[in-house]
């Protein structure tokens, strides 16, 4: 078993970190300016998209890419330690175009897009010219079990009709946001996992209607995490992904990959804590001795090490099973890093924090805010207790083919 990158992946992680330590970390306090200013789209973040793409670290997310779209056919095993390193700043993403949750939203029209699709929102998507948002929870129902999705699409002639409210919906206040994904129930008579379908509508529609951005743990997040109305909205039978029906299938296909971006930025974020609190453990002393020679606080360095490595395997498994089987039969994978890495980003923020004392808590350093994030994703992409039933499922399905091929015992 090999456990090194290739050569590829290696090339590219020290541009992507090249490119991070030049350019993005220096643009970091003028970011926080803009955003401190009330910009939901701060300037520096355009310019760094284009110089970006000039040195071809543009779209690495998505795998597969034909030959006339701009970026790298990149598998997930290859892009997951990229993501890492883009994760350690929280707005990163956007500079490469491998920012959530546009690139799900690729992932689905590089899939299911028909031509003519592709060519009004797929294609401004691959070159960074707009954003999208995906729109499927809701606030009437519990939307971890997404057959209890109501908002309704409605075919009438040659339109459908959209009605209904969506919330949390990540990147919808970005001035840039022109298009949502939005699922939808388009058959209510139909079988649980074939009423629902998915549809294009671009939020300058009449009858689209941004409610609020919704504060996350008291955090206003610039790009937005919105509420949306749908009132009455008519969109043309040509904005259907697809088919009618396909809906959830669509999602398994957007979620699979998501979570390895999702889990690999968050371990980016995990060592971006771990360095603070070897920072601060070796130069804060007390008790006449610097921090790390408490015994507590070397611990804490040494299990959040462990851990970072443990789950870091985990992800790299995962996506090399998406790589090589499809994710569907990776689910068991998927299911355990979605629970397993936001826990550990919360455990390793936690303990830096502690080790930083109350300049932990401000905004003097973003432990805070790494530690909100890691909580945020015990919710977001659906919450832990969905995916350790769906570990808890297979082990069980496992556990009942191991006994029924088991040898009878005999005395």
């Amino acid at each position: 078993m090999d456990f090194a990158f290739s050569p590829r992946t290696e090339h590219l992680r020290t541009a992507v970190r090249d490119f991070m330590e030049s350019y993005v970390l220096p643009a970091v306090p003028r970011w926080q300016a803009d955003v401190a200013a009330g910009s939901a789209h701060p300037a520096c973040v355009e310019e760094l998209k284009a110089l970006a793409r000039e040195q071809n670290l543009w779209n690495l997310f998505l795998p597969g890419l034909h030959a006339d779209e701009p970026g790298q056919a990149l598998s997930n095993l290859e892009y997951a330690p990229l993501a890492e390193i883009m994760g350690r700043v929280a707005w990163a993403s956007e500079v490469f175009n491998c920012s959530a949750p546009d690139t799900g939203n690729m992932e689905i029209l590089h899939l299911f897009a028909t031509p003519e699709q592709r060519e009004r929102w797929l294609r401004p998507l691959l070159n960074g010219e707009i954003r999208s948002c995906f729109a499927m929870t809701e606030p009437d129902v519990a939307s971890s079990d997404a057959s209890n999705i109501q908002t309704s699409i409605r075919r009438v002639g040659d339109e459908y009709v959209i009605n209904g409210r969506k919330w949390f919906i990540s990147g919808a206040a970005h001035p840039n946001c022109k298009v949502a994904i939005v699922m939808g129930v388009s058959d209510p008579e139909g079988e649980p996992h074939r009423r629902h379908s998915m549809i294009l509508v671009p939020l300058d529609t009449p009858g689209v209607s941004i409610v609020r951005n919704i504060p996350v743990m008291h955090h206003i997040s610039p790009e937005g995490h919105c509420e949306i109305l749908f009132r009455d909205v008519h969109v043309p039978v040509g904005n259907l992904i697809h088919e009618e029906g396909a809906g959830f299938a669509i999602a398994q296909a957007r979620l699979g990959p998501g979570r390895i971006h999702h889990c690999m930025r968050s371990l980016g974020q995990c060592e971006v804590a771990i360095e603070l609190m070897c920072q601060r453990a070796a130069e804060r002393r007390t008790f006449g001795k610097p921090l790390h020679q408490h015994g507590v606080v070397a611990e804490w360095i040494a299990l959040s090490r462990i851990e970072v490595e443990q789950a870091r395997l985990l992800v790299l498994k995962a996506a090399w099973m998406i790589d090589q089987h499809g994710a569907k039969h990776a689910a068991r994978e998927i299911a355990m890093i979605k629970a397993l890495v936001p826990r550990v980003q919360t455990a390793v923020c936690d303990r830096a924090m502690q080790t930083f004392g109350a300049m932990g808590l401000s905004n003097d350093t973003p432990l805070a805010s790494l530690w909100m994030w890691g909580r945020v994703l015990r919710i977001a992409d659906g919450p832990d207790e969905v995916h350790l039933r769906t570990v808890a499922r297979q082990e069980m399905k496992i556990a009942g083919e191991r006994l029924r091929s088991a040898m009878p015992y005999s005395a």
